[in-house]
């Protein structure tokens, strides 16, 4: 079983320390809960660890909170050994770009797994981007390609490098 952290919670243990932790990027905003959808595909997967910055309830208008949700993404970022960002057609999603040219141009050592929605008004720049970037790099078109290429992360990284 795979562990699920969610924000802003942690969780200690000898498991969570040598599973491969993927982050969950992506649209929060303005778009369906996709985070929750690759959750339940993956929640069998053996040997992960999934941080999702979605809470179930997140007070905007108390300034600690969107802080703490800031330096929580952050610190589970750098902690990731994998990001997927997922670019949702609801939204544009300013923040999942900015974590996309930050972590996929200075952390070659993070696996990056990219999904962009054919409908979604940037795709052209996020490929663009990534192709400058990170050669090679795959990017899919829905969810399910997406939780296909976390499987195959997870069975065998080597298949990433």
């Amino acid at each position: 079983m795979a562990i699920i952290i969610e924000s802003p919670n942690e969780v200690y243990s000898l498991k969570n320390e040598s599973n491969l932790k993927l982050f969950l990027a992506g649209s929060i905003t303005d778009c369906p809960d996709w985070q929750s959808e690759v959750i339940e595909k993956l929640k069998d997967v053996e040997n992960l660890t999934i941080y999702n910055p979605r809470r179930a309830n997140f007070p905007m208008d108390d300034p600690r909170a969107i802080e703490e949700q800031i330096t929580w993404e952050y610190e589970k970022l750098k902690k990731s050994d994998a990001i997927t960002f997922w670019f949702d057609k609801g939204s544009l999603g300013p923040i999942t770009l900015y974590e996309l040219g930050r972590w996929g141009t200075s952390s070659r050592d993070k696996f990056l797994i990219i999904g962009v929605d054919p409908e979604y008004k940037r795709k052209q720049n996020v490929k663009i981007q990534t192709a400058l970037s990170r050669p090679g790099t795959s990017i899919v078109n829905d969810l399910n390609h997406l939780v296909e290429m976390i499987k195959i992360l997870v069975k065998n990284p080597n298949a990433f490098k």
